[in-house]
């Protein structure tokens, strides 16, 4: 085995990338105790209010929005589009999720797929609709100061294959998940903290690690690990219909237009549905307001 196989990812395989394909396009929409408890969860501690659904074309989408604090908008998005929108969504994630195989058929039967270029073509060949969260695992640990941000980089790759198979892109934005826990310590202030050099006493961090990869030490509800009671709004903007691009090869200047498109109609959702919540904090018990200092 060479050194190059040792940092294979195991479904870098194409019998394994294969496996997963077909497993994905076997998945169902959720049914059972299981789907109906997690939404009604969802409704009655985050109280998801959904805006703009008539946006929301009637052809597969590749749905694209701001990835909140340690992941956890796909536990909110997914059983509300379902439930309220009749969409089964296919969630694209890190490759690191799909590595176990027990832990992989968890989160396919759940509608998760790996994030990779050829299971997205395989999904959109299919018609189904697909959730992508561009700014990745870096947005999903950022610190306070940069809430209800994009951190996309310069990823462009989604833009590319959406235009591929002219896909509708159905920017969105969503709030509430990102303050589901306060901040105790920043992840780039973490290596310096005493916690950091406990943790590197123990391996667990290393010179080699990168600051701005590491998340917040979170203090949720009560002081807790359980999640603040945030009320949360998820947002539809216009659609950005890429059927004129099928089949075509994107020249970058066109790729930069198109996801500052997306980018700025999420960016817009965000700051509305802000002020929506700023609105309705009104409506909030007491009890509820507690629980979520």
């Amino acid at each position: 085995m060479t050194a190059h196989d040792k940092h294979k990812h195991p479904l870098d395989d194409d019998l394994n990338l294969a496996a997963h394909i077909e497993q994905a396009l076997a998945a169902e929409p959720q049914t059972g105790w299981e789907f109906e408890t997690l939404y009604r969860l969802n409704k009655r501690l985050f109280k998801t209010t959904v805006i703009g659904a008539e946006h929301i074309p009637d052809k597969p989408c590749l749905f694209v929005g701001n990835h909140s604090l340690f992941a956890l908008d796909g536990w909110v998005i997914m059983p509300i589009i379902q439930k309220e929108l009749g969409r089964f969504v296919r969630s694209m994630g890190d490759k690191f999720l799909f590595e176990n195989d027990a832990i992989s058929r968890f989160f396919v039967k759940r509608g998760a797929v790996m994030g990779h270029p050829v299971v997205c073509d395989a999904l959109m060949e299919a018609d189904q609709d697909i959730l992508v969260f561009p700014g990745g695992a870096h947005e999903a640990v950022k610190p306070k100061s940069q809430m209800y941000q994009l951190q996309w980089k310069e990823r462009y790759g989604f833009i590319k294959l959406a235009a591929k198979h002219g896909y509708n892109i159905m920017p969105f934005g969503l709030v509430g998940p990102d303050e589901f826990y306060s901040h105790l310590l920043e992840g780039d202030d973490l290596p310096d903290s005493a916690v950091g050099q406990l943790l590197k006493r123990f391996g667990v961090l290393s010179e080699d690690t990168r600051p701005d990869m590491l998340p917040p030490i979170p203090r949720g509800s009560l002081g807790t690990l359980f999640p603040k009671p945030q009320a949360c709004f998820l947002g539809f903007g216009q659609p950005l219909d890429l059927s004129a691009y099928k089949g075509k090869k994107l020249s970058k200047k066109k790729c930069v237009e198109l996801r500052v498109q997306a980018a700025s109609e999420i960016e817009r959702q965000l700051a509305d549905l802000l002020v929506l919540r700023e609105q309705k904090r009104g409506s909030d018990g007491l009890l509820r307001r507690l629980l979520t200092i």
